[in-house]
């Protein structure tokens, strides 16, 4: 089991850290390896009801290794088992917007190419004012993966193609105001303030979130009006016929704090 990412329980709150601070976190293959099987086991685990993505050290994610691409380290020889490799790591963002169950990136300092897809591909993002994020992929030569394009496009419509061609480097403030980042928080109330964030997310009714995370997602990838309230229709009965909607309108009459079991 790699060491490149550990992960810690917290309640209904996993916690999977990118853990190489000496470089930055930059991804592995082994680290990349262990990410996408621990959120595919976070996706269908009842027990897991909030993931949490964070960096180790410093930094969340400087992207790719470029010291081992420099060195030639790396992936399959050839095109199409590279492609193939890259391809099945990808997956880890299409879980992270995708799993039934929210997902937050807690990002201080450098956030950079795939760690930047990463971190845009969690339902929220919060990071302290040490923040630094940018595309990178062009400065090193490469087009973008985990879904950057896709994001960016999505969080920034038009002035993605400035943002992805030129990459600037974006502070905490700038982030915010344009909408990559949720919350920004003096550096050292970010521990802090993730678990806090993630408890919440956690405590409330993973069922009705996994369902509101489907709805938006249709809309993202394009669902008509029509469609879109077809998948809100049957979503929205679901939650109603639900032991959490039962206590949650409970509580409301009862005036006080509904007390959610992921039924």
């Amino acid at each position: 089991m790699t060491t490149e990412l550990t992960e810690a329980r917290d309640g209904g709150v996993l916690t999977l850290t990118l853990n190489r601070p000496e470089r930055l976190n930059a991804l592995t293959p082994g680290m990349t390896d262990a990410l996408l099987a621990a959120l595919r086991r976070a996706a269908i685990d009842p027990a897991v009801r909030a993931v949490v993505l964070t960096g180790a050290g410093r930094g969340f994610c400087a992207g790719g290794d470029v010291k081992a691409m420099a060195d030639g380290d790396g992936p399959p020889a050839t095109l199409e088992a590279r492609t193939h490799q890259l391809r099945e790591h990808m997956e880890c963002s299409r879980l992270l917007r995708e799993m039934p169950k929210p997902t937050l990136a807690v990002v201080r300092g450098a956030c950079a190419g795939a760690g930047l897809s990463l971190a845009l591909a969690c339902d929220l993002l919060i990071a302290s004012d040490t923040l630094k994020l940018t595309s990178a992929f062009a400065k090193v030569g490469l087009s973008g993966d985990f879904g950057s394009t896709w994001f960016l496009t999505q969080l920034l419509g038009p002035r993605a193609r400035a943002f992805a061609l030129l990459s600037p480097v974006l502070k905490a403030d700038e982030a915010l105001q344009l909408g990559l980042a949720t919350r920004i928080v003096p550096d050292a109330e970010l521990d802090d303030a993730g678990r806090q964030l993630a408890r919440e997310l956690a405590e409330g009714p993973t069922i009705t979130l996994g369902h509101i995370k489907s709805n938006l997602n249709a809309a993202e990838q394009g669902a008509t009006l029509s469609q879109a309230l077809d998948h809100e229709a049957i979503r929205h009965i679901r939650c109603a016929m639900t032991e959490d909607h039962v206590e949650a309108a409970r509580a409301f009459v009862e005036k006080r704090t509904p007390v959610f079991a992921n039924r």
